[in-house]
Parts: structure tokens; C-alpha cells; sequence
């Protein structure tokens, strides 16, 4: 394997034995800012899944570096607004991967959800109910839940969907700051290329399940 801390070699990912996204080549370099752009239905969030180990990988392979963290931020989130979780309640979720069974989480991992919460400029929102929430502060705290994890890697799908475009350009702002400051490996699934145009390193196309990688676009 190269540096990268993530690749594909015509990795084949779908359900059920049908193959959704094929042929997929890439390779995921520490601290580079990708967009991932195409159609709906393209194949965008079956790649994406793929790379976490969420879809099946049909043909190919896909190679990760060892003790590759990975935080992830889906498209629709799944909680139950009528559960009264807190936003650090939320975050916390991030740490879970690394507490023992059945143990409470700790001031350790207290201490890394409240920092998460800190650098997606979300602190204040920590003992309010996230089901109280907008919709771009519920993506703050998301975020924050991923990156609760330590990540090396952070895949999003359309986290800026439904917000207003100054919380999008705020939103899209913070994780460039996190990839520069952090050495973050960003890959983001978004329908809004000019909000990421001038920031992202490359542009990767997903097309009736083919990907193309492209230098990005200036």
C-alpha cells in the first residue's frame, strides 16, 4: 500500500449482488479537502458507505492503513427526536467506540466531546436538547460526533442539505480550518460545488456508478 491512508482498486460496492458503484480507483492522502459531486442516485452515498465497510465490496479491494480512524456524518440522521438527548449526549456517541462494555463514559471522554464541540463553534449548545435544535446546529453537533472520534479521515454526506447558505458557508468553513489544522482527510458529498469550488483539492465525479478524479476546478 502507498501513503494514502485509504484505497481502492476497481472496488465493485452494492447490495443484494447488483453492483451499484463500480471500477472505483482512489486513494485518500492526509489532509486533502475532496468533493464528491454527481447526479442524484449517481452512486455518491453507496461509495461513501463503501468506504466505511457499511455496503458490500463485490469486486476489487479496498486497503486501509492500520488504526485508521474514521468519523462519518450521514445524510439523514437517524435519532429519535422524541429521546431526550442533549447536544453533548450526541457528541459523546463519538467516543463510544473506545469505552469498555457497559462502562459509563468518562471525564476522558467527556473532555474530547466538549472539545469537539468547541471547534465546530458549538459549545453553547451542548446542554440544550438536540431535538430543539435547527437544522444547522443539529449539523454542528453532527460533526462534532464524528470528530469526537479522532478521526484521520472525515466523510460527510451533504452535511450542508436544508440549511441556509450563510450556516453552509460557515459549516464548509469550519472543516476547511479542521483539515488545515488537524491534517484532516475531508471527502464530501455535496450538490453545491460552488460553495466548496475554492477550497477543495480535487473533484471526484461519481456518474451511473463510475468515478472519475479530477483536479479541482478554480
Amino acid at each position: 500500500m502507498s501513503d494514502a491512508l485509504l484505497e481502492t482498486k476497481s472496488a465493485c460496492f452494492g447490495y443484494s449482488g447488483r453492483a451499484v458503484v463500480e471500477d472505483a480507483t482512489l486513494e485518500i492522502q492526509a489532509g486533502e479537502f475532496v468533493a464528491l459531486v454527481g447526479p442524484n442516485g449517481s452512486g455518491k452515498t453507496t461509495l461513501l458507505r463503501g468506504l466505511l465497510g457499511f455496503v458490500p465490496l463485490l469486486g476489487g479491494r479496498v486497503e486501509r492503513r492500520p488504526g485508521l480512524r474514521v468519523g462519518y456524518v450521514p445524510q439523514r440522521e437517524g435519532l429519535d427526536p422524541l429521546y431526550p438527548l442533549s447536544a453533548l449526549d450526541v457528541t459523546l456517541l463519538g467516543t463510544y467506540g473506545d469505552t469498555r462494555p457497559w462502562r459509563r463514559s468518562g471525564t476522558g471522554e467527556r473532555a474530547r466531546a466538549e472539545a469537539a464541540l468547541t471547534v465546530c463553534h458549538a459549545s453553547q449548545l451542548a446542554r440544550r436538547r438536540y431535538a430543539d435544535l435547527s437544522g444547522g446546529q443539529r449539523q454542528r453537533v453532527l460533526i462534532a460526533r464524528a470528530l469526537a472520534v479522532q478521526p484521520d479521515l472525515l466523510l460527510l454526506d451533504e452535511p450542508t442539505a436544508g440549511v441556509d447558505s450563510e450556516t453552509s458557508e460557515s459549516i464548509v468553513a469550519t472543516l476547511d480550518d479542521l483539515r488545515r489544522g488537524h491534517k484532516l482527510a475531508i471527502w464530501m458529498v455535496s450538490h453545491d460545488l460552488e460553495l466548496l469550488r475554492l477550497r477543495v483539492d480535487r473533484l471526484a465525479r461519481v456518474d451511473r456508478g463510475r468515478l472519475r478524479i479530477e483536479g479541482a476546478s478554480r
